[in-house]
């Protein structure tokens, strides 16, 4: 992990108020390797995603669009600027911080990372395991009642491999809002779909955030889902295009 010099002045971990945005980046810079291999990928970013909209991020392949979608995700470390979710500042954050903002946080990949050995149920079931509030018969309960709402109620004892790729990425939506997340953050969550089934997936994406009140920030190249969104916003090679 790359260690931040005491020279870097820290941003003011502040709170916003109940009508603030709901993401916040400001002067936001990323580097990968070290010495005279290390390559700047993203450059003075600024942004805001206000809560309960929906945003796709677009730009060709490299632009650095999954890299920020990580470091908004506190998937990655901050190493320069200011990104702010949910109130919470991720600059400097401690491990408890960045641990308690991905748990309003609800990921959507690109392939769905189910684990093979678990069912659908199991799966959705292991995003509310660590909420000791949550008893055994309620993450149950959510489990099946997210699966039914992505269409899945006869698939609830099916393994992965049983499954086709939409049913697959239906799971792995019905696992990110399970917990009831305030953010939900969806890398190419088409990619690996049929035009038909993509449609399907990222249109449940949309209706379940919108009806548990969801931020959500898509990342795609798929040009065809881009109607869903209430705003597009556009990178190229590390930079935000106005």
């Amino acid at each position: 992990m790359t260690t931040i010099p005491d020279t870097t002045t820290k941003p003011s971990t502040s709170t916003f108020g109940s009508d603030g945005p709901a993401i916040r980046v400001r002067g936001l810079n990323h580097f990968f390797g070290d010495g005279e291999l290390r390559k700047q990928i993203l450059f003075d970013v600024d942004f805001d995603i206000a809560a309960g909209e929906v945003v796709i991020l677009t730009g060709p392949s490299g632009c650095g669009k999954t890299t920020l979608l990580s470091l908004v995700g506190g998937l990655r470390h901050i190493m320069e600027g200011s990104v702010q979710v949910l109130g919470r500042e991720l600059f400097g954050a401690s491990r408890e911080e960045i641990i308690a903002s991905r748990r309003q946080t609800g990921f959507v990949f690109q392939l769905h990372n189910l684990l093979d050995f678990l069912t659908a149920r199991q799966n959705v079931e292991m995003s509310v395991q660590l909420d000791a509030a949550i008893s055994v018969r309620e993450r149950k309960h959510r489990a099946e009642s997210m699966l039914a709402k992505v269409g899945l109620s006869n698939r609830l004892d099916y393994y992965p491999t049983a499954l086709s790729g939409g049913q697959r990425q239906r799971v792995s939506i019905a696992r990110a809002l399970a917990g009831e997340p305030r953010l939900i953050l969806a890398d190419e969550p088409t990619a690996a779909l049929d035009s038909h089934s993509g449609r399907q997936a990222v249109e449940l994406v949309q209706a379940m955030a919108r009806e548990q009140g969801c931020t959500v920030l898509m990342v795609t190249h798929d040009t065809r889902i881009l109607d869903i969104a209430d705003r597009v916003v556009r990178m190229e090679d590390g930079r935000m295009i106005p």
